[in-house]
């Protein structure tokens, strides 16, 4: 991940419900860099998958069994347009590692950085969860790079 350092934030896509547009937070957060897409998904307490180029946000989504909700791949997010256009100056994994033993204890954020600041996709308790800002001191920082 460290190789999309100076690559700027092209694109981004979650999966919303056509219904409400609520975030359907447990489907992959993608990310466009210049044309190279990293997909992030956290689920259970303890996993975290991140995959590359692996899915076609332009696709309609199948194999949902719900009468209730229709996902959809969606291209707008408040967050994560606070980033788009720029350039990436590092990426870091956090570790939640509060002094008191929580739940969440020992699960891993991936940290963006930009110039006009940092973005997180987090382990939201067996879903994403997407922070913008400055990381809590509990996480702890384990710098990608060269």
């Amino acid at each position: 991940m460290a190789e999309l350092t100076g690559r700027r934030l092209t694109g981004f896509a979650l999966v919303r419900f056509a219904e409400d547009g609520d975030w359907f937070a447990d489907c992959p957060v993608v990310l466009d860099f210049d044309g190279i897409q990293v997909e992030l998904c956290h689920w259970k307490l303890d996993e975290l998958s991140i995959g590359w180029d692996a899915i076609d946000t332009t696709a309609a989504i199948t194999g949902w069994e719900s009468s209730e909700f229709t996902p959809r791949w969606s291209h707008s997010d408040e967050r994560l347009e606070l980033c788009l256009g720029d350039v990436l100056r590092e990426v870091t994994l956090l570790e939640w590692q509060p002094a008191d033993r929580d739940l969440a204890a020992g699960t891993v954020a991936v940290e963006f950085t930009f110039a006009s600041g940092c973005l997180r996709i987090v382990n939201g308790l067996d879903e994403n969860s997407i922070e913008v800002g400055a990381a809590h001191p509990n996480y702890v920082r384990h710098r990608l790079g060269h």
